[in-house]
């Protein structure tokens, strides 16, 4: 692992490879993970090497034949550098290979900038993001989760004022490159192009230059350049100590800077703890974000507030009227409170604007389904399957479509696969149960009860639905075993101690009958049967309590 260059200069290969597999790891975690490869070369070039970058430039401009003495093969550097970008480029066909050789696709809301037809436009809007990335570094105030779906609307003209952000970008940059590569001073050339490498080499691959990414801007990609803008402040705020008069105010200066940086952190750290904490801060930075207003509604959707998630979703909808996601979800809740119409017009508009989206054809077939369009319903149920093969949430819908139609093969075989596809389905299992059950077929009910708590062992709702199957077999005590059994895990389901007190009824157990029908009643006065046969109950007892007497 020991090499030795041509003036005698011992060097290792061995940290070389190590550097290369720890970028292979860092780019498993995140792509950006392999320029830290670059960062290790300019490291190697400027800080071991003290290479003169504008000096090597221009001998080799002139081809001079005296580029050894420029420092590009002292120790070893050359070799080095070969050996870096032969583990960058087979780390990346390796990659390549395994996103099966072609780009991930992304759509025009992820990165409009990029669809844009006319190149003028494509690079003023690249440049403009830039600048904002740039001023994230310096200010880190403005900060959203996402900011694609019109968060940043495009530039289309030199009239727009937001250019005058482009022109100050390029003012810094191209004067720091001046002074990093023209300066006498040759510490303040090395410091200035190692901070400048550090800079742009990591937020090369997030530039669009190369291929395109699936965002406008993702704060995440300007972590690794911090390093080299860290050190750009660092050695500017030397630079100002040594000619301010009075250095108590720039150091309070600074201070009063990191102290702002930490609370800000201390804040987003905050507001990262909850979901709810960070859509809505997302809401003041980017309120013309539609995927904003859509994971806002749809958190407001899970805590059980339909009317509010209503309002953004239909908010994410405006902004983007192209947004599936937006309109499904909306659909759903405008199914669930009945208003099935606008939500079939919802549902309907999304698959057309997205076909194979598998999640709103089912939806739609639900809404059909529920507005006795059955045909249709059927129909949209296919077309869910046959753009997501494996569907057991829409084999289970698509079951129920044929039971209301008494089709009772074929919603049987409808649950079956759903079970197939997802053996704890319960609901599919249940339903099966049942249907077996309201049809006569007992044994049959029995056996795939059996085999759904062979699967499902702890779902009370099958122990409920297979002990109503053993008990009309007159299996009364396995039956009355396993609705103890449900009731323990559900105490407070009215139906469980009704159809028990049922069993007991049955069995002859009236005392037990009696307590069972009581507790029913007690958590649901309007149970439907449950009060009739107590009454039956009742009189029977009092019967033969006079027999008795």
């Amino acid at each position: 692992f020991i090499l030795t260059d041509k003036e005698g200069h011992n060097f290792s290969i061995f940290w070389v490879l190590v550097s290369v597999i720890l970028g292979a790891v860092a780019m498993l975690c995140k792509e950006q993970g392999i320029t830290i490869l670059g960062l290790n070369a300019v490291f190697d070039a400027l800080v071991i090497n003290k290479l003169n970058v504008l000096e090597f430039i221009q001998k080799l401009l002139h081809k001079d034949k005296s580029l050894e003495n420029a420092g590009l093969l002292r120790k070893g550097l050359l070799f080095r550098i070969t050996l870096l970008m032969s583990g960058g480029a087979s780390i990346l066909y390796i990659r390549w290979r395994i996103m099966g050789t072609g780009p991930p696709a992304f759509t025009e809301v992820d990165n409009p900038a990029s669809f844009a037809d006319s190149l003028f436009v494509r690079a003023i809007n690249y440049n403009y993001y830039y600048s904002l990335n740039a001023w994230l570094l310096l200010c880190p105030w403005w900060l959203c989760f996402d900011w694609s779906m019109g968060c940043i609307p495009l530039i289309k003209s030199v009239s727009d004022w937001r250019i005058i952000a482009l022109a100050a970008l390029w003012f810094c940059l191209i004067g720091l490159i001046c002074q990093a590569l023209c300066s006498e001073d040759s510490h303040k050339r090395r410091i200035l192009t190692l901070g400048l490498g550090f800079l742009i080499i990591p937020f090369l691959p997030a530039s669009n230059l190369f291929f395109r990414v699936g965002f406008v801007i993702a704060e995440r990609v300007i972590y690794l350049p911090s390093i080299g803008y860290c050190m750009l402040f660092t050695y500017g705020f030397s630079l100002l100590s040594k000619q301010a008069k009075k250095k108590k105010i720039l150091a309070v200066a600074v201070l009063g800077i990191l102290l702002i940086n930490v609370m800000r952190c201390a804040l987003r750290s905050s507001q990262w703890r909850s979901e709810e904490q960070l859509f809505r801060s997302a809401l003041s930075v980017c309120p013309l974000n539609a995927k904003v207003h859509y994971n806002v509604g749809k958190n407001l959707a899970d805590k059980g507030n339909q009317s509010a998630a209503i309002k953004y979703y239909r908010e994410a909808v405006r902004l983007n009227p192209k947004y599936v996601h937006a309109m499904n979800n909306l659909g759903n809740i405008l199914k669930e409170r009945n208003e099935l119409q606008e939500a079939e017009e919802l549902l309907s508009l999304a698959v057309q604007i997205q076909p194979d989206f598998a999640a709103a054809w089912m939806n739609l077939g639900i809404v059909q389904n529920s507005l006795r369009r059955f045909e249709q319903a059927e129909q949209s149920y296919w077309t869910a399957i046959k753009h997501r093969k494996k569907y057991p949430d829409c084999y289970y819908n698509l079951g129920r479509l044929y039971a209301d139609l008494n089709r009772h093969i074929d919603a049987l075989n409808a649950w079956r696969n759903a079970t197939v596809l997802k053996p704890e389905h319960s609901l599919a299992w249940n339903n099966m149960i049942i249907l077996l059950d309201n049809t006569g077929n007992l044994a049959q009910a029995e056996a795939v009860g059996r085999e759904a708590l062979g699967l499902i062992p702890n779902d009370h709702s099958l122990m409920f639905s297979l002990a109503n199957v053993l008990g009309k077999s007159q299996k009364y005590k396995e039956s009355e075993a396993l609705f103890l059994k449900a009731i323990k895990a559900n105490p407070n389901a009215a139906s469980y101690h009704g159809n028990l007190a049922v069993l007991y009824h049955r069995w002859g157990n009236l005392d037990l009958a009696k307590k069972h029908y009581e507790v029913s009643l007690k958590l649901d006065p309007m149970a439907p049967g449950t009060k009739e046969n107590y009454n039956l109950l009742r009189r029977k007892l009092e019967q033969l309590q006079k027999k008795g007497g």
